[in-house]
């Protein structure tokens, strides 16, 4: 995953935008009036979500309708689901650590009962 979909999700403003277009398109001045921002704020963070990939702009007449990019989304969602079924390792680092437990934090101050 790239850095710039984890900065624009990072957002409560942009996370917000995403909300409101997962069900329908918006023009940049519907999203302002529904979000309470102003325009040019909602067409930087639009910038950034389309940077992202994380939404996509349609144009119709003069107004462009942005959408949510719901393969993007799957795609960052599966990559954070990940997270959550990893096992934890060992560390084994050092010979004479081998910690049961991957979260053993001061595992660098560990002396084993053998070397005390």
């Amino acid at each position: 995953m790239e850095d710039s979909v984890l900065k624009a999700l990072c957002e409560p403003n942009r996370y917000r935008i995403l909300c409101l277009i997962q069900q329908r398109g918006y023009c940049v001045a519907a999203l302002a009036h529904a979000s309470g921002l102003s325009e040019s704020s909602v067409s930087q963070h639009l910038k950034i979500l389309r940077e992202a990939g994380l939404v996509q702009g349609e144009k119709r007449g003069f107004y462009t309708h942005y959408t949510l990019n719901r393969d993007a989304l799957k795609s960052v969602i599966g990559e954070l689901n990940e997270l959550t079924v990893a096992k934890p390792e060992p560390c084994y680092k050092r010979p004479y650590y081998g910690c049961a437990e991957a979260e053993y934090v001061q595992c660098k101050a560990y002396i084993p009962p053998e070397k005390r």
